[in-house]
């Protein structure tokens, strides 16, 4: 544990009211090093919050939170403010079972006003706030939103400074520029600058020279001659068109300069501002510094050595079997390309890249134009497979239905993460794909059981040149499964049965057939064998496959890793118009419980959504009526 003197005074924000400059930056030193002890214990986020320390203790000095609303974009960099917020004795249980969220989140604390995990959403929230305040008469209070330079590249973010610009709100908007430099400072005549044309005296001489300038007719003038000094100095044109007042660029692990801008802006009160403050992720820490991706997402490591504590896999990820079949059947189909959305390493798309970088695209954080953008490559005859996490294709999914699907185009939705994905938690979980892709027409939608699956669905889908494809995969290992050196396509709308039995048939979609394998096992202590078969798709359904399990089978289960309304329904939906349900076959349908589960262990999270190998038992015998039996499956 790092010794804190300083933090140890810091209970909540208000400990750092009155404060001089000196305390604030030991606080800041101690927090830093508080944050990386916290992190190497359970891993998780570490750059980001690294290169906001100062701004982070700065903010709280400077602004009546939580009565001043603080909005941070993702939350990818909210350590250090749950740390000052009254959580640093539950910081050590980030990302775990029972435990702080990753992100912030409204229901854990009065200091998040706004829960965040997807990109680009502070604008419009704080927008939102700033609207609300007003309109409660509150005007005292401050909004400040603080958002990253990747998170920039969304439309979102432009459509929100857009409407703020025109509103003229008092809103406060931080660029915290950390990789992109947008407009780097350049030396300290930048920073004086800076500091100045957020003052207040420099804000009373610029109403002034608009007044002249008003009364000689010359307003739009002096406007344009404004804009274009303060542009050439600090690159500040662009936000100032959106209506935006321009402070910066700032350096923000500067504890001087910050809290003077901060004091500055929080007291100029004329519309919104933005301040461009240049950071650098990782700051402190030299493993992070000198990481590629600044310790973007880490496991738990060794503070001394940086080294992270990786498990080693025993079996290929399903990342790395989607970017190796790709790779493989691009060496001898130049139209394959790979779309993602500043994803590629998570996506597997890094190594598509590396082989092939003509044909790889990663378009930042902007799911909407990826998807669009694929369109626009298949409809001019390419083979685009768009490489997106399941929650992060929500993002795009007016794109997928009136680029894409209307359209009958032929892009291929390689959709990672499916299901349940641990310590990220709801915001992350894939828990929605198969129920909004499925409901497309004419849209093909697949699930791998296992790696050799995944790898021949990709191959599948380079065959669907007539419409729309989409294949999902679950994070982390397969399970071991050797994967055929030939790629053969599967034929579309066809499962296969697993393993023969009778009695009771389990049909599974997805990754959960590994656990239907092992309930089944344990099914033959209860003197049952069941059949299990694996759909491989949801749409279009293998319906003689679903007619001869129901006809010849007393109990049908189905399972999936996703929400009601996915498989389940539309074999349901397809056994009610066949007419099946009226032979009285007991059909039970077992899925991703309703409610956001918060973040654990996969395992754990799959056990508590009651979808593993012995809930699948359970639920096989007291569809059987063998109630006192299930309840001791469950024990």
């Amino acid at each position: 544990m790092p010794d804190t003197p300083h933090l140890d005074q810091i209970a909540s924000p208000d400990d750092l009211k009155n404060r001089n400059l000196d305390f604030l930056k030991a606080v800041a030193d101690e927090l830093r090093a508080e944050t990386i002890d916290a992190v190497s214990v359970t891993g998780g986020h570490l750059g980001a919050g690294l290169g906001v320390v100062e701004m982070t203790v700065a903010l709280h000095h400077v602004f009546d939170t939580p009565s001043d609303i603080l909005i941070w974009d993702v939350g990818h960099q909210c350590y250090p403010h749950k740390i000052l917020t009254g959580r640093r004795d539950r910081i050590r249980t980030l990302r775990q079972g029972g435990g702080l969220s990753g992100f912030t989140k409204r229901s854990e604390s009065d200091y998040d006003p706004f829960g965040a995990a997807h990109a680009s959403t502070s604008i419009s929230a704080g927008l939102g706030f700033a609207v609300g305040r007003d309109l409660k008469h509150e005007e005292g209070r401050k909004v400040v939103a603080v958002i990253g330079d990747g998170s920039m590249s969304a439309g979102m973010a432009y459509e929100a400074m857009n409407n703020a610009g025109d509103m003229k709100k008092d809103l406060i908007v931080i660029l915290n520029d950390n990789d992109m430099s947008i407009a780097p400072p350049v030396g300290a005549m930048s920073h004086y600058f800076a500091r100045q044309v957020s003052s207040k005296s420099y804000n009373s001489i610029r109403k002034l020279g608009k007044g002249v300038a008003e009364a000689l007719g010359v307003k739009e003038h002096a406007r344009r001659a404004e804009e274009y000094l303060r542009g050439m100095a600090m690159g500040g044109t662009l936000f100032e068109e959106m209506g935006f007042r321009y402070v910066g660029p700032i350096d923000g692990h500067d504890m001087d300069q910050l809290v003077a801008v901060l004091r500055n802006v929080r007291d100029a009160g004329e519309g919104p501002i933005l301040i461009h403050a240049v950071t650098q992720k990782g700051k402190g820490y030299a493993p992070a510094e000198a990481a590629d991706d600044k310790y973007h997402g880490v496991a738990k490591f060794n503070v001394v050595t940086g080294e992270q504590q990786k498990k080693k896999a025993a079996s290929p990820s399903y990342t790395g079997v989607f970017a190796n079949a790709l790779i493989q059947l691009a060496e001898s189909d130049d139209k394959i390309c790979a779309v993602t959305g500043a994803m590629p390493g998570g996506t597997g798309v890094d190594k598509f890249a590396a082989r092939f970088p003509d044909r790889a695209f990663d378009v930042g954080i902007a799911e909407q134009h990826a998807v669009t953008f694929a369109a626009g490559l298949a409809a001019e005859g390419m083979k685009p497979y768009a490489a997106i996490y399941s929650t992060f294709l929500q993002r795009g999914y007016d794109q997928v239905v009136h680029d894409v699907a209307i359209q009958s185009l032929p892009v291929r939705f390689a959709i990672d993460r499916a299901g349940l994905v641990g310590a990220d938690g709801a915001t992350h979980a894939g828990a929605f794909d198969v129920g909004y892709m499925g409901a497309l027409p004419g849209m093909v939608v697949m699930a791998a059981a296992d790696e050799a699956e995944l790898a021949r669905m990709v191959a599948t889908a380079n065959e669907i040149d007539d419409r729309p494809s989409a294949f999902r995969y679950p994070r982390g290992e397969g399970l071991g499964v050797e994967i055929p050196k030939e790629l053969i396509p599967l034929e579309i709308g066809k499962g296969r049965i697993v393993r023969e039995g009778s009695g009771v048939a389990i049909l599974s979609f997805g990754a959960r057939l590994g656990e239907v394998l092992k309930s089944a096992e344990e099914l033959a202590a209860y003197g049952l064998s069941p059949t299990v078969a694996d759909a491989r798709f949801a749409k279009p359904l293998d319906h003689d496959l679903i007619r001869s399990l129901v006809r010849e089978h007393e109990v049908l289960i189905t399972i999936e890793e996703g929400a009601m309304g996915g498989f389940g329904a539309f074999v349901l939906h397809f056994l009610a118009e066949d007419g099946a349900l009226d032979a009285g076959v007991k059909i039970r349908t077992m899925t991703l419980p309703d409610v956001f589960q918060d973040q654990d262990s996969p395992y754990a999270m799959y056990e508590t959504a009651g979808l593993n190998a012995k809930h699948i038992t359970a639920k096989v015998l007291d569809a059987l009526g063998r109630q006192a039996e299930a309840a001791a499956a469950l024990a």
